[in-house]
């Protein structure tokens, strides 16, 4: 564990990466433990762990294809690659090598959209 990491991160997001704690250590310095605990039940909620984008990336080879890019709310890739067999498998494999920058870009989206909605909560 990194001395710059809360220690309350990494009590309520123990499968969280080494970037993930490290971005949000950062971005909740001046936050109360309570606001961290209220952050951190958000964020897992809305979290996607990278071994499940790389799972389902994976089913665009037997037959469904595009179901990660649905996971990450990119619906209209999702629906092509769903109708392109991942775009005749091109795309599902450039995916499968890239799964967790996909997975750590949904996660950043969503740790900006958590804080704003905190922030605006005061």
């Amino acid at each position: 564990m990194s001395s710059g990491i809360h220690p309350l991160l990494v009590r309520y997001l123990p499968d969280a990466s080494i970037e993930e704690l490290t971005t949000i250590s950062n971005r909740i310095s001046t936050f109360t433990d309570d606001r961290i605990e209220n952050f951190c039940l958000i964020y897992r909620s809305r979290r996607r762990d990278p071994q499940i984008i790389l799972i389902t990336c994976l089913l665009g080879f037997v037959g469904v294809a595009g179901v990660h890019r649905f996971l990450l709310n990119h619906i209209g890739m999702g629906i092509l690659y769903l109708f392109t067999a991942g775009l005749c498998f091109i795309g599902t494999i450039v995916d499968l090598l890239n799964y967790k920058e996909l997975a750590l870009e949904y996660n950043s989206q969503q740790i900006s959209e958590i804080l704003v909605m905190l922030n605006m909560a005061r």
